[in-house]
């Protein structure tokens, strides 16, 4: 520890994120990537942007985005905030939304491990409510006294997926909380609770471009709500960073929502590759999750998870193990191309 930290830098837990090996020739299947690649329209976009106009600032509004976000889910732009990947939009709603608020926000204690990291960096009392036995949330256990509420819709990183009457059950049981649903793997296999922020002005809904639209590298991330939320986060990124896309950002980010028929190509090709996947682990005794993301969530019986995982890296494939106690023997499996599960499935033969 340095003397010139401040205090609390001493005491926060960083997230880790999922390896990116420098290693050629392997199957990557750990970090949930898309194995397709963008929009050859968000490609153009970006590429008819590398120009002199790189020596001007981007625009701090991104309403060309903001405009292509709005026409594709049937909003307007004042319901949407864009931000340097969704982790940033996540930050800003903690910071913005949830900090100095009274009582605990709650989310599962399976769940996306950068929410206590956030309550950490920013104070925020937290509780982790238990998923039941097969890993779904119970909307009855939110039903209780909270600063507000987040949890990932499929889940991360069980997969499973909490129906959209569901969700209106928890928003309508907590009307005086924040309500944020992390819709980063939505687009495989669920319904979006951005048609419910015209009813429910609690109801704030992330997603991301890293996913479904394959634009990891580029880091946009986005929110949906009313505009009285997405106002709040306006004044925390403006008095954080005014510029957090740049130019290229804003066009192929707009582009990718632009171009529909890629979007669903591709989308179909995961999900088709996912339940092949699945039928070919259950065949070989593993245990899986439903899944609604582009990855599952896998055990075997007889098999220890972080010996398997191990045994799979020496064969050139990387799956995520994750140590927490619940979840130590299963492993989250990003989906692939069919060549690329195939992979797999030999190197598990």
């Amino acid at each position: 520890m340095s003397r010139f930290w401040s205090p609390f830098v001493k005491d926060l837990v960083p997230y880790v994120p999922g390896e990116q090996p420098k290693l050629a020739r392997l199957v990557k299947l750990n970090t949930n990537e898309n194995p397709y690649g963008p929009s050859p329209k968000a490609l153009q976009a970006m590429h008819g942007e590398l120009n002199d106009n790189l020596r001007l600032y981007p625009d701090p509004n991104s309403d060309r985005l903001k405009q292509a976000v709005a026409e594709y889910y049937g909003v307007t732009p004042a319901q949407v905030f864009v931000g340097n990947g969704s982790d940033e939009v996540l930050a800003h709603i903690f910071h913005g939304l949830f900090q100095h608020a009274r009582g605990p926000l709650l989310f599962p204690d399976v769940s996306y491990s950068f929410y206590p990291v956030y309550c950490g960096l920013y104070g925020i009392p937290f509780e982790q409510v238990a998923l039941d036995e097969q890993f779904q949330i119970r909307v009855a256990d939110y039903n209780r006294p909270n600063a507000g509420v987040i949890f990932p819709n499929p889940n991360a990183p069980t997969g499973c997926l909490l129906p959209l009457q569901a969700i209106e059950q928890l928003l309508q049981a907590n009307r005086d909380s924040v309500v944020v649903v992390d819709e980063a793997y939505i687009d495989f296999g669920g319904e979006t609770a951005i048609s419910l922020v015209d009813r429910y002005d609690n109801l704030l809904v992330t997603q991301t471009l890293s996913k479904s639209r394959s634009l990891a590298g580029l880091r946009v991330g986005l929110a949906v709500g009313h505009p009285d939320l997405i106002e709040a986060l306006e004044r925390i990124k403006n008095s954080f960073n005014s510029y957090p896309l740049d130019r290229m950002a804003i066009v192929g980010a707009a582009a990718a929502f632009e171009d529909r028929a890629y979007f669903e190509a591709t989308r179909r090709k995961v999900i088709d590759s996912r339940e092949a996947l699945v039928g070919q682990l259950l065949a070989k005794g593993f245990e899986v999750l439903p899944s609604a993301a582009n990855f599952i969530f896998a055990r075997h019986p007889g098999q220890d998870a972080a010996q398997l995982a191990a045994r799979l890296r020496e064969q050139g494939v990387i799956v995520r193990h994750f140590k927490q106690e619940r979840i130590a023997q299963f492993l989250r499996i990003t989906i692939g191309t069919p060549e690329m599960n195939q992979a797999l499935i030999d190197a598990l033969s």
